[in-house]
């Protein structure tokens, strides 16, 4: 058998998922996250998961990681001592930004904390024009005392970005150069090789967030390569943050597109699914030990997005708002982000109302039922006082639970303030983190212009299933999917997924007057670089697929909006799809179009995928014999404490039909089916639970 691997930390767990590639046999392992070492916590993982399933090293064919070291060095501001350089005159523009403000009404708002400070951003006396031509030459002599300059301050990765270098790149590469001869122990990236694309700021903020992370992230791979190596495994690939694996030395040539490594594993498994079932119009839900995540899947294909921000503080919790935080000018997945999950505390303000979030409990020490010195009620504690958790164990009964230590806290930080009973205190925790979680599923469908009751509702990660019915109520979406192994599922994205990068390069004109000849150029120009990366790889050439797309907006606009290029020829014929695509994008994103407008080129992107293996998911079913296990009182908003049965999701047969309410637990998570819903077991072992009595 040959074996696929995927290992995902999350803020409470750290997972891993093994799939074999001909029989579609899954499997999962879960450990503590190690947040003082998460390197630690991967290995622990892998070993127990290549141990309880008795896999050969030699016989894995991928091994995935999906990480948040990027993430969190931006967030904490741990990243690494950056310089800048840029072209006279502008070595302030990551200070000034653009004018935007996460709060219109905010007159002192604070911009985010600059990641260059002015003492380490330099300037080069050089200059290129609009139209990539040369007004002042690179300034030569001035290099030898800004080198010094550098080597003064001890830093650990410089970030060059000059004026019009996407039109022009001679002198951010001639600069580059002298700066790799002289300082061989630093990083440097050129904003040419990170991001060739109109608009300065965001150029600059991009290869200043590569250069900020860039040193933190080598640290981290090298140290979990070598960790990984003791157990003769193969080489690691990471996620992107548009799906698609690479392998180090591409994640450490393009920091920034790791940024969003771990929320993007588990939309890719959320894609894989719907596929396999026939079913591509999804909402996809992920909801963890410390956030909640939502994105959406129309017609099989993810929604991604060119931009976003990253860190800030207050107000990042937002990353599609601009002024919360640092542009990122990358392809991702367009994810809505809640600080909602099975560790978010509750809490009463100072005005007495109940809250819930933004703090976590995270691994260390976690809600108050894992006994770990946690004081502070959770939603993870909400769930076990009003019975939707086992009162003795979790993980299969790894992990013991001191149900009445979650009461205590519930009734002493919740209930008596508010002069309430325990459940009900629980009850108003559970309905503001719904609230909260909808919020974000409205936020990728509804302001996207999708309509949710055309989509069903995908729920993974530890908590998703808990709480996934309660939302498809409130959104009235007809029907909730339960995959295998929900509470590792965005590690089973990371072996459900394909080798891919993403590449651009600005063209300003109007697509009226260009010749399909010279586009062609241009995209042809990106392949060449796409195939030797993938050549790198091992995928058979046969594999290799080239998506091609562009950048467009009316004239006047400031802003453009994505459409891919139908087929492989670029001629005439398929320049006039691209025109009618983008009217129909510009209406389904704003409602209205202008066909009669001229429309305008900008970038020109293409996606280089190598496609692996199609892998067969699904969840091992028995002969439904001996599924049901207990029967416990739980509380549900129709009905108030009600007896329900548990039942074993390991036990079900294809076939099988299930009348809320009903809990079903597995190893990894807890299904909660409300009075109302029933749930049946497709051939695959999914679980599909929708309205009253339809099943299909």
């Amino acid at each position: 058998m040959t074996w696929r691997i995927g290992v995902d930390i999350g803020g409470t767990f750290t997972d891993a998922a093994l799939v074999d590639e001909g029989s579609g046999a899954i499997g999962i392992a879960k450990t503590l996250t190690t947040p003082e070492d998460f390197g630690q916590g991967v290995v622990n993982a892998l070993r127990e998961a290549i141990e309880a399933y008795d896999v050969p090293p030699g016989d894995v064919s991928l091994l995935s990681h999906a990480t948040t070291v990027v993430t969190n060095a931006i967030l904490e501001e741990k990243g690494a001592r950056t310089a800048l350089i840029a072209t006279r005159g502008f070595r302030d523009i990551l200070e000034l930004r653009r004018s935007s403000r996460s709060d219109l009404y905010d007159l002192f708002q604070d911009p985010p904390a600059t990641l260059v400070p002015r003492h380490r951003r330099f300037e080069i006396t050089e200059r290129i024009d609009a139209q990539g031509d040369v007004v002042t030459p690179l300034a030569d002599t001035e290099i030898d005392d800004l080198v010094e300059e550098i080597k003064s301050l001890d830093v650990d990765a410089v970030a060059v970005s000059l004026l019009f270098s996407f039109l022009n790149d001679t002198h951010e590469k001639a600069l580059g150069e002298r700066l790799r001869a002289a300082l061989p122990d630093v990083s440097i990236f050129l904003s040419s090789e990170v991001l060739p694309e109109i608009r300065e700021f965001e150029r600059t903020s991009t290869t200043a967030v590569c250069a900020y992370v860039g040193p933190i992230l080598d640290s981290y791979l090298s140290r979990l390569e070598e960790a990984v190596g003791s157990l003769d495994l193969p080489g690691l690939h990471i996620m992107g943050s548009a799906g698609g694996v690479v392998d180090v030395a591409e994640a450490l040539r393009m920091p920034a597109a790791v940024v969003e490594s771990g929320p993007a594993a588990g939309v890719i498994a959320a894609a894989l699914v719907g596929n396999q079932i026939n079913k591509n119009n999804l909402l996809s839900f992920d909801m963890g030990g410390t956030t909640a995540k939502a994105a959406l899947i129309r017609d099989g294909y993810i929604e991604t997005t060119a931009e976003y921000e990253v860190g800030g503080g207050e107000g990042s919790q937002n990353r599609w708002l601009h002024g919360t935080g640092h542009p990122i000018r990358v392809p991702v997945i367009d994810l809505a982000e809640v600080s909602a999950g099975g560790g978010s505390i509750a809490w009463i303000d100072p005005a007495g109302a109940l809250r819930v979030g933004p703090r976590s409990a995270g691994a260390a020490p976690g809600p108050v039922c894992y006994g770990r010195g946690g004081t502070e009620p959770t939603v993870t504690d909400a769930n076990l006082v009003l019975g939707y958790l086992d009162a003795g164990s979790l993980l299969g009964g790894r992990m013991s639970i001191d149900y009445d230590g979650a009461v205590r806290a519930f009734e002493k930080k919740i209930a008596t303030p508010l002069g309430q009973t325990v459940p009900e205190a629980a009850a108003g925790v559970i309905s503001i983190v719904n609230n909260n979680m909808a919020d974000a599923l409205r936020v990728v469908s509804v302001e996207r212009g999708h309509d949710p009751r055309e989509f069903g509702l995908i729920a993974f990660g530890g908590a998703g299933p808990l709480h996934a019915v309660a939302l498809a109520e409130e959104l009235d979406v007809p029907e909730v999917v339960i995959p295998p192994i929900p509470g590792g599922f965005s590690a089973l994205g990371l072996v459900g997924t394909d080798i891919r990068r993403d590449y651009a390069k600005t063209h300003f004109a109007p697509l009226a007057g260009t010749e399909p000849a010279q586009l062609a150029a241009l995209w042809d120009e990106m392949i060449e670089s796409a195939k030797a990366m993938l050549r790198n790889t091992g995928v058979p050439e046969d594999q290799w697929v080239f998506q091609r797309s562009a950048d467009l907006r009316y004239a006047r606009q400031a802003y453009e909006l994505n459409v891919p290029l139908e087929g492989e020829r670029v001629d005439h014929g398929s320049l006039k799809k691209l025109v009618d695509g983008y009217h129909e994008r510009h209406a389904q994103t704003y409602g209205h179009k202008n066909e009669a407008e001229s429309v305008q080129i900008v970038t020109l992107r293409l996606t280089a995928t190598g496609q692996l293996p199609n892998l067969p998911i699904r969840q091992k079913t028995t002969d439904g014999r001996d599924s049901f296990k207990a029967n416990r009182m739980a509380w549900f908003s129709k009905t108030g404490n009600i007896e329900t049965p548990v039942l074993n999701r390991d036990r079900f047969a294809a076939g099988s039909t299930i009348k809320g309410p009903a809990i079903i637990e597995s190893l990894d998570s807890t299904i909660v089916i409300p009075p109302g819903w029933r749930g049946r077991v497709d051939a695959r072992g999914f679980i599909r639970i929708t309205r009253g009595e339809e099943t299909q």
